[in-house]
């Protein structure tokens, strides 16, 4: 695949026909594949929404709704039927059914998908008629429906025609068909991904929901890692919105009459993550490793400012984070988001006391492409953690290349970021925290964390009905995660988005811009 050089794209966007029709809208991040069931991903996630959907979304303000299912009722504690709604449509015509939701089913449970987590707790679903399913509980649930927003309906049909009736192992580089194409029932059919350059995605006419549709009939995605040069292409006019706005143009924009700024809290907690289980850190100047003791992650968090951070980096467009939950998601307790402040010489008898009055050397790996000011926070740190002894040599790189090697555990000691799309932490604890059991448990947990009294908790909230006891579980596990120095949060993120005065959309706290939510003046 040919790729157009960066300038090359900009003209093209410029020759461009400009229309009120058309939503071009720019961000940092490309998407990792088209397939609704390979990555756990947070851009691929915020485009592929508009082509493949779920039984259920959220409203403007989070709210559950009714998506490709109108109702569900309660048969028995583990047993909830969903009602599907009749008439839907995939994108090539072919009706949307029951057995699409179980075929879904069964692929997102395969061990190569990194989406299980959002069918945690589904044994089964059984098709009952076309137009109803049961989703079979291995105990009551009290936040399925948020769960499944991000389970999305691919067709049995056409996956199976295209040979990719389970998702690719990325670790391994594998791809399908289904990595560059996609037949979804949304509002918008993907009909162009060059990578790095453009997502293209035209308006579907027969969207079952089109009194609610965008007046955006195209919707230009533009993937552009510079800074610079995104925020230059908004101020000529090239794209309409600019979702990643750099800290440091934030306000300068939000003066300029031909543009307006919205912004908010995100749902996402930025923070560095350890091995803790291997035997040696890889290229390391110490025997064994120094990150099984819980006082060289203390060093590593009290050696951080993180009001130096916020101030110098951030701008101010971030709240520094004791927690590994952010404040908006259900389980966050204020109380308990205590920052640690930077403590040096603290830091240093802590490593002194653990055995490394010297500190060490060893790699430490950022994106440089993915979250707000990513490469500048960690040559932040880096700087930081000299201060104590512990030399880290930064490796940076694309998240596109960056996602795989932390899936291959190829990482031990590195800047990562976490996302809530279910607006619940049990979603950080158990893809996070939980150990490795197959399934939704330690999905994502590239740490080699374990911990049987966080195993406990954890499995507990999966369970606990009762809102008070479900909170009081997720106190105790946050804690003992603040406690244990598990991870070392260092701030949740607060994005602006800047847009043309003729653009109106919702700033969304999941930081995935909808287009149903977003229209063009002329």
């Amino acid at each position: 695949m040919k790729r157009l050089p960066l300038a090359s794209l900009l003209t093209f966007a410029v020759l461009m026909p400009a229309s009120a029709q058309t939503l071009r809208w720019a961000a940092q991040n490309d998407i990792l594949t088209q397939d609704p069931h390979s990555q756990n991903h947070s851009t691929t996630s915020a485009i592929l929404q508009h082509t493949y959907e779920g039984l259920t979304r959220y409203t403007r303000d989070y709210q559950v709704e009714g998506a490709l299912a109108t109702d569900w009722k309660q048969i028995s504690p583990t047993q909830i039927r969903f009602n599907l709604r009749k008439g839907v449509k995939f994108h090539d015509g072919s009706p949307f059914t029951a057995d699409d939701v179980v075929f879904s089913f069964n692929r997102i449970k395969s061990p190569t998908s990194t989406l299980q987590a959002f069918v945690a707790g589904v044994t089964e679903v059984k098709k009952i008629d076309s137009h109803t399913v049961d989703f079979i509980l291995s105990a009551p649930n009290p936040i399925l429906t948020r769960t499944i927003v991000d389970f999305r309906m691919m067709s049995k049909a056409w996956a199976e025609k295209n040979k990719t009736v389970a998702p690719p192992n990325v670790a391994n580089k594998e791809e399908t068909y289904a990595t560059r194409n996609s037949m979804g029932t949304g509002p918008y059919r993907i009909t162009s991904w060059q990578p790095e350059q453009r997502i293209t995605m035209v308006a579907n006419p027969n969207w079952w929901d089109a009194k609610n549709a965008s007046n955006a009939k195209e919707v230009l995605y533009s993937p552009i890692k510079s800074d610079q040069t995104r925020i230059a292409a908004l101020l000529s006019g090239e794209v309409d919105l600019v979702t990643d706005v750099p800290t440091q143009d934030a306000q300068k924009l939000g003066s300029d009459k031909r543009l307006k700024v919205i912004q908010g809290n995100e749902v996402r907690t930025i923070f560095i993550a350890f091995d803790q289980g291997s035997d040696e850190i890889r290229n390391s100047t110490v025997k064994g490793n120094p990150f099984k003791d819980k006082r060289v992650r203390q060093a590593v968090s009290l050696a951080i400012d993180r009001a130096g951070i916020q101030r110098a980096i951030m701008r101010g467009l971030s709240q520094p984070a004791g927690l590994m939950v952010p404040p908006g998601v259900n389980g966050y307790n204020k109380e308990l988001d205590v920052v640690p402040k930077a403590d040096p010489e603290r830091a240093k008898a802590l490593l002194a006391e653990a055995g490394y009055p010297q500190g060490f050397e060893l790699p430490f790996n950022c994106p440089n492409n993915r979250y707000v000011n990513d490469e500048e926070i960690c040559q932040a740190l880096v700087a930081m953690w000299a201060r104590i002894g512990i030399k880290a040599k930064l490796q940076t790189e694309s998240f596109s290349t960056y996602t795989p090697k932390i899936q291959g555990f190829q990482f031990q000691f590195f800047l990562y970021g976490w996302g809530v799309p279910t607006y619940d932490a049990l979603y950080v604890l158990q893809s996070l925290a939980r150990t490795r059991a197959g399934g939704a448990d330690g999905n994502y947990n590239y740490f080699r964390l374990s911990d049987g009294r966080l195993d406990t908790l954890i499995d507990d909230i999966k369970t606990e009905i009762e809102p008070v006891k479900r909170n009081a579980l997720i106190n105790a596990a946050l804690s003992r995660i603040r406690d244990e120095a598990f991870f070392v949060p260092i701030h949740y993120q607060v994005r602006p988005w800047a847009m043309k005065a003729n653009v109106t959309t919702t700033h969304r706290s999941d930081d995935k811009p909808e287009a149903r939510f977003t229209t063009l003046g002329r």
